[in-house]
């Protein structure tokens, strides 16, 4: 039995070359953004099922990979080419000599892959729906519909999509959307990615069908949302080594805080401080749990206030005591 299943379409094998004493060394990993979510959520010793389509030796590889990552696989496994890349970092700066997104998932693994993650999610908490390699890979339409049956069941519904597939998930019907300011902005939801702008597009992806909304700012503090009120989280900061997969542990820590049943507006802090470690390795998704526990206690909350149509600043309390005031449920009745 699994605390979360997440939905991780065509996970992707890794292969980085990086500089070494000796020579070049080789990493192979499994990778992808269910997989760093998975991989994450490990680390913070939450149980994990991952969903996914394998597709030809690639899949053969991952199956194995994923495995000794104690990660639960429910793959659907069929012919054809994977999705995978090879990077060469060995100059510091990471260059692409190779990426496949691989094979569409045909009709009948659509249905397959459907009905695994119906199943599979049966005794999980939180179910995670993330994206595939490839645009064209899996139909946006198959989110909305997942997300409707899944919350049907009462679980709760976690999406981490952007594009077509977050249009599709929101009008699903999604618990917590997290998403980043530049993904608005290519999808058209904001022109300039100025709080304004930022919290007026949370506003209505909610009023869309959104219970809650994360937008990530890269190096600002990111904005939630599963109400009137704004907060802005700030995680201590450091020098960047790696900021791939940020995202993808920042939405892991969050999902770790709901399933010990922190208030989402307490399980934020949790994924702040996931999402700052991440930035400071080579490994994405990877951090130690202890550490980020400690740097959980160093994430700063701030109420961010609201402003009328002509932009001045609304009267309205501000929490003297930061989260532990405003994730008081009573407070928003």
């Amino acid at each position: 039995m699994s605390d979360v299943t997440i939905l991780a379409p065509s996970p992707t094998l890794t292969v980085t070359v990086e500089d070494h004493p000796q020579g070049s060394e080789i990493h192979v990993h499994a990778g992808g953004q269910g997989v760093w979510q998975a991989r994450m959520l490990r680390r913070l010793q939450v149980p994990v099922t991952m969903c996914c389509v394998l597709t030809g030796e690639v899949g053969r590889a991952l199956q194995h990979l994923l495995e000794d990552e104690d990660i639960t696989v429910q793959a659907l496994t069929r012919d054809g080419r994977g999705s995978a890349y090879v990077h060469d970092r060995r100059g510091g700066e990471r260059i692409v000599i190779d990426e496949e997104r691989g094979d569409p998932i045909g009709r009948h693994d659509l249905d397959d892959l459907y009905s695994a993650m119906l199943s599979s999610s049966e005794d999980s908490q939180v179910v995670v729906l993330s994206g595939p390699a490839g645009e064209e890979t899996i139909p946006a339409d198959f989110y909305r519909r997942l997300a409707i049956d899944l919350r049907a069941a009462g679980k709760t519904v976690v999406a981490d999509l952007s594009g077509e597939r977050l249009r599709a998930v929101v009008e699903g019907g999604v618990d917590v959307l997290k998403v980043s300011h530049e993904e608005l902005k290519a999808d058209g939801l904001v022109t300039v990615t100025t709080d304004d702008e930022i919290i007026a597009a949370m506003q209505r992806l909610r009023a869309d069908g959104a219970g809650a909304v994360i937008v990530t700012r890269a190096s600002d503090p990111l904005l939630f949302t599963d109400g009137d009120r704004v907060i802005a989280v700030s995680p201590p900061p450091f020098e960047e080594n790696e900021t791939r997969g940020a995202g993808d542990s920042l939405t892991a820590g969050v999902i770790a805080g709901l399933v010990r049943g922190e208030p989402l507006r307490d399980a934020i802090t949790l994924g702040a401080a996931a999402g700052a470690l991440n930035v400071t390795r080579h490994g994405l998704g990877t951090g130690d749990a202890d550490l980020i526990g400690s740097l959980r206690t160093k994430v700063t909350v701030r109420e961010v206030p609201r402003r009328d149509a002509e932009g001045r600043e609304q009267e309205g309390r501000v929490s003297p005591d930061g989260l532990a005031a405003l994730a008081d449920p009573e407070e928003d009745s």
